[in-house]
């Protein structure tokens, strides 16, 4: 808490020094602030915490503009009356005035609320606005104001409780709401003198009420009169003043404006010297260069949560317009463009990062994308037309040597992917068990990259010598040859340990590896997990999975482990391996007839020449994905990690790789996530898990979020008919004709997607010389 006294002695600080000082409180994280104030002006202005935490003045003997240009977020309570310019230009926050607010408190209003627990002065309430993107701004004074109040009011609402206020002929003072144009104001009691010839009496209707029966308590409570309420709700004292329309109010004789202008007036206007003068009179709604904002229809330019979330960049919002339109097949072959494993890694093993940030569970659960996948498994690209006479080599079968094998056959090059094991696949073939990746869907997806044109050289161990072949044979080569050296920690009895990925690899061959009836497995990430299972699998009794951290394996993972009777241990911390099971750091012994670690692999790289840039067993790429010239690498031999990863990796490894062979550069495409401030979710019914329907079925749960999904909103709430769909080969595209467009937001209002956006009207008005 800020406490200050601005009185030391007979000294008074300077209105500069109290609110240099005041800033610095809030420079340092302060949120209340005490002040004991002399007649400074200022207080509680527009501030803002550095971390966004609400702020609040409590300030006695405040002056001039207390509150003036208040944000949101800002709580400011005088204790005792106030000087002139209460909450001048109030931008959002909330003012409490216990005592009397000064003259033209409230005056020019924008958002926020003040509220004074006594009278209110001259012209209080003048100039009151309400921008329609905020929330109008509220001003409710106790007592009664003083004259010419609410003139000029353009929008807000106003309350004049008219309490210990019958000594006066009119609680709203002499000519209130002169020139008024929009807003409400209440009163209670007698009032005369209002302008006619703007506005009209009114009684109150329900809603009128029911508005000033909710904020009351809320009033009453900060200005410290409870007691008073029933007092004060007696609604047939009630009364409202509201502008007249513009049908209501007396016309004038019309009259030649520009014939005054361009004879009467100064020829050629008085600023003929710097402007060429159209005489042109620009109404309160405007088209075309007048305008203050526009709408730009900004379909893809921002990722979908789902697109952005996944390191293969897979457009998953695209696929569900797709199946909403009815094109069923080119949306099962979208996704190939990305990857040319949708069922063996999007639909049976992929962790689905798609789905984590979903912004469909704003509604109630995501759409269901990972299963999507497997409804593509069966399905076909054409081969490219045109070759390019270039050949590439792709070291290593795995997920992102193959994902780079794949785009570079699409892009009409040669292909060979050397593999050192017996098939191809990397670790979906060799280590993940058969249970979470069915090896007829993977070895479908493996036949449908050969038919695209490339040719799989298994049982080909790549050394020193062969890889300067192939590089001297390749126009470029692709290194991706995975992490399968496993990672061991040489305590003592770390020779008695089973390493966890050449037990997968045992198991996925058919093998059984002889396991003791106690296994220990170190390490409890999802290769862990695997290995767990692997070892009930074989007859394991009882498994122990132990971590030196909060186990890194997905949920479900551990669940299954658990469930199958394996206990998770952390935070354990290894001393020795011995021949009855591990002894920790802290001398406790867990017992175990089989210690298998699993805790990372390291890729083997020692093909490679020693220049390269090696990084704690693997390589750093440039930007471009490149170590040397004409060669690539993706997936593992940059860092280990899911095959999605692998997957991203070696799709840009493949683009990176053309762009070389075609004499140009790449950079590759950074992607920016869609605010979900911009999806519209109330469009969007909830339904319960019971009513998800089947992924391929789920494209009217989708958001499209930042993808137009065509829906026909904005055309059909546009209130000028501004909007044209254009139908096209790839979508329709939706366009606004500048000329009927007032910029008046409803198209980016309304879009589910997020699609519309409306900008500052940035065309430049030919009018200065």
């Amino acid at each position: 808490m800020f406490k200050i006294n601005t009185i030391d002695g007979n000294k008074r600080m300077s209105t500069q020094d109290l609110l240099e000082s005041v800033n610095a409180a809030l420079a340092q994280g302060e949120t209340e602030f005490h002040i004991e104030a002399a007649g400074q002006h200022d207080i509680g202005g527009p501030l803002w915490h550095p971390e966004g935490k609400p702020l609040k003045f409590i300030v006695r003997n405040a002056g001039q503009r207390v509150g003036s240009m208040c944000l949101p977020g800002t709580e400011i309570i005088v204790e005792g009356s106030a000087s002139a310019d209460v909450g001048w230009l109030n931008a959002g926050g909330r003012i409490i005035v216990k005592g009397d607010g000064g003259d033209t408190t409230a005056h020019c209003a924008a958002a926020g609320s003040i509220y004074v627990g006594g009278r209110a002065g001259t012209r209080s309430g003048s100039l009151m606005k309400h921008d329609p993107l905020y929330e109008a701004p509220e001003f409710w004074v106790l007592k009664n104001v003083g004259s010419f109040a609410f003139e000029f009011m353009g929008g807000g609402i106003a309350v004049v409780c008219g309490y210990d206020s019958d000594q006066f002929a009119s609680v709203l003072g002499d000519r209130a709401c002169t020139g008024m144009v929009g807003g409400i104001v209440y009163f209670r009691g007698r009032a005369q003198g209002i302008s006619a010839k703007d506005t009209k009496i009114l009684t109150l209707n329900a809603d009128d009420i029911s508005y000033l029966d909710g904020k009351m308590d809320d009033f009453l409570t900060a200005i410290g009169r409870q007691e008073i309420r029933s007092q004060l709700t007696v609604w047939s004292e009630w009364q409202k003043v509201v502008p007249l329309s513009y049908d209501e109010r007396p016309k004038r004789a019309n009259t030649n404006l520009n014939a005054f202008r361009t004879g009467t007036w100064v020829p050629g206007s008085i600023f003929g010297d710097v402007c060429d003068d159209d005489f042109a009179v620009i109404g309160a709604i405007a088209t075309g260069v007048y305008r203050r904002r526009v709408p730009v229809w900004e379909n893809a330019k921002y990722s979908a949560p789902c697109e952005f979330n996944c390191t293969a960049s897979i457009p998953s919002q695209q696929r569900f317009n797709l199946l909403r339109d009815g094109k069923i097949d080119e949306a099962y072959r979208l996704v190939l463009e990305y990857t040319p494993f949708p069922g063996s890694v999007c639909g049976s093993v992929c962790p689905n990062l798609c789905m984590d940030d979903c912004t469909r569970k704003a509604v109630d659960i995501s759409a269901q994308i990972g299963k999507l996948g497997s409804y593509s498994a069966e399905a076909d690209l054409a081969r490219a037309e045109v070759k390019t006479g270039k050949q590439v080599a792709v070291i290593g079968g795995g997920a992102a040597g193959l994902t780079a094998a794949w785009q570079l056959a699409r892009l009409g090059h040669e292909v060979t992917v050397f593999e050192a094991d017996a098939k191809a696949g990397g670790k979906m073939e060799q280590v993940i068990p058969r249970t979470r990746l069915p090896q007829a869907t993977l070895a479908r997806e493996i036949a449908r990259i050969e038919k695209m044109g490339v040719a799989i050289k298994t049982g080909v161990a790549v050394d020193q010598k062969k890889f300067s072949s192939i590089k001297a044979s390749y126009d470029a080569v692709i290194v991706t040859t995975g992490a399968h050296i496993t990672k061991v920690i040489s305590w003592p009895g770390h020779e008695r340990l089973v390493k966890g990925l050449d037990f997968l690899k045992a198991i996925n061959r058919g093998e059984r590896p002889g396991i003791g009836k106690k296994v220990i497995v170190i390490g409890c990430g999802n290769s862990g997990m695997d290995v767990a299972v692997g070892a009930y699998s074989l007859g394991a009794e009882q498994v122990t999975c132990i971590d030196v951290q909060r186990p890194a394996a997905f949920a479900h993972e551990l669940a299954h482990v658990q469930a199958l009777g394996g206990e998770i241990l952390w935070p354990v911390f290894t001393k020795e391996v011995t021949a009855e099971g591990i002894i920790t750091q802290d001398g406790q012994l867990i017992k175990g007839d089989t210690v298998i670690i699993s805790i990372g692999e390291t890729p083997d790289l020692g093909f490679l020449p020693a220049d390269f840039a090696f990084d704690r067993g693997c390589l750093q790429p440039a930007p471009d994905y490149s170590v040397g010239a004409g060669i690539f690498i993706a997936g593992d031999t940059i860092r280990p990690g899911r095959l999605v990863d692998a997957i991203g990796a070696g799709r840009q490894a493949a683009l990176a790789a053309n762009a070389y062979l075609g004499n140009s550069s790449y950079t590759a495409v950074q992607k920016t996530k869609i605010s979900p401030d911009r999806m519209s979710t109330a469009y969007f019914k909830k339904c319960h898990s019971c009513d998800v329907p089947e992924a391929n079925n789920d494209y009217n749960r989708c958001i499209s979020c930042g993808t137009c999904r065509d829906c026909h909103m904005c055309l059909k709430s546009c209130p000028e008919n501004a909007i044209t769909r254009i139908p096209g080969q790839a979508g329709a595209e939706y366009m606004s004709d500048p000329n009927k467009c007032i910029g008046c937001g409803i198209c980016a209002g309304i879009c589910p997607c997020g699609v519309w956006s409306m900008d500052t009207n940035g065309e430049p008005i030919q009018f200065y010389r």
